[in-house]
């Protein structure tokens, strides 16, 4: 037989082992039958299997290393017994465990805490929100401690005259000397006029008795202006005279009455037994009551 033919015989039959090794099986690992296929020269024998491999090269043959057996391999006795291709196959290694490690051995102790931080920068001033709903109403509360009194002002004067009064060359000052009401002393009996501590609104009153066949002619004054006139032509007859006016006064304020000057011969009149001249005044509404 030639070369040629060799070479094909050799083909066909690993082509028939490759086709028909997976029908056949695999003879599990330690159950090794004493019969083993041959096969043709240069091709290596699988252990544990009845499969053939291709021959090799010679490079390749050197790196491999050649298994060991055992000696308890050799001493297993052979199994007899037939597998069917559906039969499961035993695994030649077993799976190796995974080694486990216990992680709250390996946590240590909790740490110090550590210092506060700066304060960070304020951030932006956000929108308003809506108004929220009515609370309930709460109880009521104590009664509080009593509070101060109402500061009430007050301002009132009347004064009378008991002598008689001619005009000269020059203004005269009405003084009077006897005194009815002058409240806190805001009259002065000695300069004749009323000096104003409570600014405000006032009322005055002035009430003259006229002298026969003399003129009387009197003015009200503030500080140094006239203000209201009262004044009497000549008759044969006395009579009595008034005027009255409200004023609004501010503080230091003066009002008094002046007797006119003697260009015109004029005179009021009165006497020791009875007071027929009068002047009178008090405060109607403070400047800061509403």
């Amino acid at each position: 037989m030639g070369p040629h033919a060799l070479g094909s015989l050799q083909g066909c039959c690993l082509l028939l082992i490759f086709t028909w090794a997976p029908v056949l099986g695999r003879v599990p690992h330690g159950q090794q039958t004493p019969q083993e296929l041959e096969v043709a020269p240069g091709y290596a024998k699988v252990k544990g299997t009845k499969e053939t491999l291709p021959p090799q090269d010679h490079n390749e043959r050197t790196d491999e290393t050649p298994e060991k057996h055992s000696p308890h391999q050799a001493e297993e006795p052979a199994a007899s017994r037939c597998f069917r291709c559906c039969d499961p196959v035993t695994p030649m290694y077993q799976p190796i465990p995974v080694p486990q490690v216990n992680i709250t051995i390996l946590k240590g102790e909790k740490g110090d805490r550590g210092d506060r931080g700066l304060q960070g920068k304020f951030g932006k001033t956000g929108s308003v929100g809506a108004r929220g709903h009515v609370g309930p109403k709460g109880q009521k509360g104590s009664v509080g401690a009593p509070g101060d009194r109402c500061k009430t002002h007050y301002a009132a004067f009347s004064v009378g005259r008991r002598k008689s009064l001619h005009s000269n060359d020059y203004f005269q000052t009405v003084v009077f000397d006897t005194e009815f009401v002058n409240l806190y002393g805001h009259f002065n009996m000695f300069t004749g006029k009323f000096y104003c501590y409570v600014p405000g609104i006032y009322f005055f009153s002035l009430n003259v008795h006229t002298w026969n066949q003399k003129e009387t002619y009197l003015h009200i004054m503030r500080n140094e202006a006239e203000v209201v006139i009262l004044y009497a032509q000549v008759s044969d007859r006395s009579i009595m005279q008034s005027q009255s006016l409200m004023l609004e006064l501010r503080e230091q304020d003066e009002v008094w009455v002046r007797l006119f000057k003697g260009e015109r011969e004029n005179a009021i009149f009165s006497d020791e037994f009875d007071t027929y001249i009068t002047f009178s005044g008090y405060l109607v509404k403070h400047t800061s009551d509403p």
